[in-house]
């Protein structure tokens, strides 16, 4: 179950608690007479994707900030496929790999608003790391989050981005020998993803960052081993 199908389902196991507590805060905010504030709680769209705001770390807005450029790549990369691709199972791969990370940055983009970061650490400078959020903090960014990570990638970047080069490579390709470019850049990209995850992981302070983490790791890891096995056959 991915983590925005848990997010779906936990309003049915805390069905009661949520109950109580929407009524109360119904009767407080008609006495009040304060509806539209404009409070991010207020929104039926921020649901889980603004719980992250109670506390994080830099290492939570490095993953953040790190895979939102990452899932874009893959997303860009899947579109791909379905003029070039010839492999029923790389073009099903493709369309999956573009249903779960698009969402995906949506809600790491409403994570980074929630915590008053921007998406690119480029822009990061001067915006008071001392916010109190980030006690227990890891220093660094989004690409030191990922360095290292996954050497040997096709264009030798830590966080398994393609370069220029590679993406010019694929879009040119098609038929079989789109399908086994894209499934072994695929294979570098999601690998990077997976160091960025498993560091997410280990240095987050954020629960529900952590959650997404540990879904990007489990469902890339078993992506990588299934385009492992397009490979061995294409």
């Amino acid at each position: 179950m991915t983590f925005f199908q848990r997010a779906l389902t936990r309003p049915v196991r805390r069905g009661a608690a949520v109950a109580g507590a929407v009524a109360a805060g119904t009767l407080l905010i008609a006495a009040c007479g304060d509806r539209g504030a404009g409070s991010p709680a207020a929104s039926p769209e921020a649901g889980a994707s603004a719980a992250p705001a109670a506390g994080f770390n830099d290492a939570d807005v490095a993953f953040a900030q790190g895979m939102i450029p990452h899932h874009r790549q893959a997303l860009e990369m899947a579109e791909l496929a379905d003029s070039r691709a010839s492999d029923r199972e790389i073009k099903a791969l493709a369309s999956r790999i573009e249903k779960a990370q698009d969402p995906e940055i949506t809600t790491l983009r409403s994570w980074l608003a929630s915590w008053g970061k921007p998406e690119s650490p480029a822009s990061d400078h001067g915006t008071g790391h001392g916010s109190g959020h980030d006690d227990g903090a890891m220093p660094g960014t989004a690409s030191g989050t990922a360095s290292g990570a996954a050497s040997g990638n096709a264009s030798g970047t830590a966080s398994g981005m393609m370069s220029g080069h590679d993406m010019d490579a694929l879009m040119s390709a098609k038929g079989a020998d789109f399908d086994r470019k894209f499934a072994r850049m695929m294979i570098d990209h999601h690998n990077g993803a997976i160091a960025m995850a498993e560091a997410e992981q280990k240095n987050g302070r954020n629960a529900a960052a952590k959650e997404l983490a540990g879904d990007v790791a489990e469902n890339q890891s078993a992506e990588v081993d299934q385009m492992r096995d397009i490979l061995s056959r294409l």
